[in-house]
Parts: C-alpha cells; structure tokens; sequence
C-alpha cells in the first residue's frame, strides 16, 4: 500500500506525498489545523503533545493509550485510530475529564492544558486502578507547572476508570484492527511494515543499511531535535511473532516488540524485578510506545532493561533469513552503542530462564528525579544461596558504568562461595572499583557512581533479607527501599 490510511477523530484520512518522517504533532497543527494539540519540548518529555491511539494491547485486546504526539511517525498510525482534543466534546456536550478538570480548576494558563485532559482520557478508560501509585504514574509525564499538580491529580481521580458509554467506548468495542502492511515512499524517503518474516527479509535483502524503528521513542529524537531525514526505516510492528509475552519453561519469553505498557503488566505478577525497573522507566506516553527490543538494540549504557534482563540469565533470540541465533544477553551488547546483530538480522525475543532455588533478584534505577528521568546508575542483582547459607552464584549487572551494560565479573566472584552476610558483601565492595572506571558527565561524577554502585549491593544485601524478590511499596521514594 502506496498511501497512508487511518482514522482521525473517527474519520478516515488518506495521504501521500508526505515525509514518512513528518511527526503526527507536526501533521496535526499544519495540515489537519487540529491545533488543540500543543508542542512545548518536542521530545515526548513534557506532554503537551499527547493524543490518545486505539491500539492492541500485551492480550491481543482494543486499549485507548495517551502517546506523544511529537514522537509518532506518521506511517505508524496506518490503519489506526487516534483521537485529539478536539474529539472529546460531543454533540455540543464536554466529556467527563473535562468536566472534572474544570471543577478541580486544574487549568490556569491552558497551554498544558489538552494534553492533561487526552492523559485523563486514557484513565477514564482504564480498568486497572487497584493501586493508588497508578494515578501518578498515568498523569507524571504531564508536566504542568501552573496550577500545581493537586487540583489534576484531584480530576483525575474523579475519572480513573468511570469507563463511561461514549465515542471512545463504542471504539473500543466495535473497532476491529486493520492491516498495518505498509510501503510508502515520498521523495527519496521509504518507509515499509512488512506483515510477515519472509516480506521483511526481502525488504531487508533490497534495502540493508535500513534503520529499524517500533515505537519511535528514541529514534523519532533525531528528527524533531537533529532535522535527521532517514531515508529508509523498516517497523517490526506489524509482525505478529514479535509481540510474543508468556510464560516458557518455568521462565519468560518476551518478544522485541513488547510495548513497556504491556511488559510492565505482565511482569507485576510474574516477574517483580521488571516491573520494579518498568515503574520508573519513564511516562506512560513513553511505555505505551517504547518497545523492549528498541530499549536494548538503542545499545545505550545507560539502558534501563539491560542491567535487569543479564541478571536474570536472558538470552537475545536473534532470527534472519538463515534461521535463529542465540547468545547470553551481556554478548548482546559489544561496545558503545554497538551490538551483536548482524546485516540482516533482527532481535526478536529475549528468553528469561527459570530462576534458580535460592534466587534473590532486584533492580535498581538511581536517577536526578524519580519519574521521567535517564539513569545515573542502573543495577539488576542476582544471588543464589544454597541451603548451607553460601553464595552459589552471584550475577551482578550495571548500566552507567562503562561504555556498555555490564557484569561486575571480579565482584560476583569475591561472593561466590563466601557466606550470605554483611561482611561478605562489604569485603566484596572494592572489587566493583576493578570492575569498573565510570565517567564523569552531567548525570554524576566517576566518585559519585562508584559510591552509588556499592551502595546498591549493600541496599540488595539488607532488601533481601526478607523477602527474595521484594516488590515497590506504594508511596516510596525511590526503587531503594531499605528500611
């Protein structure tokens, strides 16, 4: 399919000629003239941009999701529906969100305005606010400064999942997904969703410096911040095999293009290190997209999902047109910003064995701010103690100190066969400082890192004590919960 289809605001739109790079916030003020929706950082930081998108969710069912307008790649929506801020009144009626936002007088200039009312739409729809934590994750990456956060989280609370009959439900309901098998081109730009693995090894074999791109997160940044022009990017997100999130084996099998949303549902009951690490990941505009294979193929050192997958024991599943290859997630990552992957070759899942008898497993995510914020320093640990108190086995994992996420290899073996005590972790300690020289920059300092990284294995050490895979509590601080 040479054009892009989908549905704005319930009506069906069809384009060509346009960038493949054209954001959908761009798309939305300039040529649609929906101007409601409003651009403040252009990096999906702020939320002024968001929209809501009728999408698949992790259990093959319909979910309204709030998203970031400014990071959406037009050729994305094909065959989806989004709705903006325009679309909540109705036959000269105001929605309920903004009803509530206007009693709470959760509006004072208005410019944020949109975007908190289309983040409020998603938890109108939402059926899964059994936490009160939940409301500040669905609202933390609005940030409205004016009003003061109060009287929105007030509204907010007023709507999360009254589920009302309107537009929106009706959608959810009677919307049936639509072929998202796309080849566009416009200029010297193409971009192609293939909708089987043979038709993306064909793409792949015409067009190999090809950039992948899923969710758009991290990539979409080069074009609203650098003006990049990619002039070929393949998505994965049409192909069905890759959204693949069940249990395996007594483990996990997680496919690469498992939106962070999902992943974090799915991990809540079944995996508590991930979700501990997803909670802070970043805002739900940003899970609702950022998929698992962008997080880890980005290569970046301060990933968030690397520390904690190696210390689970994860395996990369790579698949190309000559079958499947298999490698210890660690041996993912080869230098700075520089994997494994061949020409040719995808990540498609990553598998998370079973866990050892004895197992005790955290995550960790040190940062500036605790929501919406990249990594200081990130940790996923790993002990396994026998039944006569020692360590049989020990893996220790971090991002944010060196060039790519890592194992403290001489640390985890200053531990393995010493008893599971205070003294042993803290004759551990130094060896972190031959395992790692990290550098200073604007997120920390090498000492500042260094005394973080030792810090969070003693944190592990006295977490542990009670419980081998402790969740978040509500209302914390931090993912350092030592008490």
């Amino acid at each position: 399919m040479d054009r892009l289809r989908f549905y704005l605001n319930d009506r069906l739109v069809e384009e060509s000629g346009l960038s493949p790079t054209t954001t959908l916030l761009r798309y939305l003020r300039e040529r649609a003239h929906l101007t409601g929706t409003k651009e403040g950082c252009a990096e999906g930081d702020c939320g002024a941009c968001t929209v809501a998108v009728l999408e698949q969710d992790g259990k093959g069912a319909q979910a309204l999701r709030a998203i970031n307008s400014c990071l959406l790649l037009l050729p994305m929506l094909q065959g989806k529906r989004v709705y903006t801020v325009e679309a909540l009144k109705e036959s000269g009626k105001y929605h309920v969100v903004q009803e509530e936002l206007s009693k709470a007088l959760g509006s004072q200039c208005g410019y944020c305005t949109p975007g908190v009312a289309m983040a409020m739409l998603e938890a109108c729809h939402r059926k899964d606010f059994d936490e009160p934590w939940k409301l500040d994750a669905q609202m933390c990456g609005n940030l409205c400064r004016c009003t003061g956060y109060r009287p929105i989280r007030e509204a907010t609370a007023r709507v999360a999942g009254l589920n009302p009959v309107d537009r929106f439900s009706k959608a959810l309901v009677q919307t049936k997904p639509e072929p998202m098998e796309l080849s566009y081109a416009a200029g010297s730009q193409r971009f192609f969703t293939p909708a089987t693995l043979e038709a993306l090894w064909d793409v792949l074999d015409a067009n190999p410096e090809a950039r992948f791109v899923v969710g758009g997160t991290d990539l979409s940044l080069e074009v609203t911040k650098r003006y990049a022009e990619p002039p070929i990017l393949v998505s994965l997100e049409a192909l069905p095999s890759l959204r693949a999130l069940e249990p395996r084996a007594g483990g996990h099998r997680v496919g690469a293009t498992v939106s962070l949303t999902d992943l974090e549902d799915y991990a809540r009951s079944a995996c508590p290190p991930l979700e501990r690490m997803l909670r802070y990941f970043g805002a739900r505009q940003i899970k609702n997209r950022a998929t698992v294979g962008g997080n880890l193929c980005n290569a970046s050192p301060i990933g968030d999902l690397a520390p904690v997958f190696i210390a689970l024991g994860a395996e990369a599943v790579l698949l190309s047109r000559a079958g499947e290859r298999r490698l210890p997630l660690e041996d993912f990552f080869v230098a700075y910003r520089r994997t494994a992957l061949q020409r040719g070759e995808i990540l498609a899942f990553v598998e998370v064995p079973a866990q050892p008898a004895g197992a005790r497993t955290i995550a960790y995510k040190v940062s500036k701010r605790r929501e919406l914020d990249i990594s200081a320093v990130a940790a996923g640990f790993r002990v396994v103690v026998d039944a006569q108190g020692r360590v049989a086995e020990a893996r220790l994992a971090y991002g944010g100190m060196a060039a790519r996420p890592a194992r403290a290899r001489r640390t985890e073996e200053a531990l393995v066969g010493k008893p599971w005590e205070e003294a042993s972790v803290e004759a551990a300690l130094p060896h972190l400082d031959e395992d790692f020289t990290p550098l200073t920059d604007h997120r920390g300092s090498t000492w500042y890192r260094a005394l973080v990284a030792k810090n969070l294995l003693r944190g592990f050490f006295q977490e542990t004590l009670a419980e081998p895979a402790p969740r978040l509590q509500e209302r914390h601080a931090a993912t350092v919960q030592v008490r």
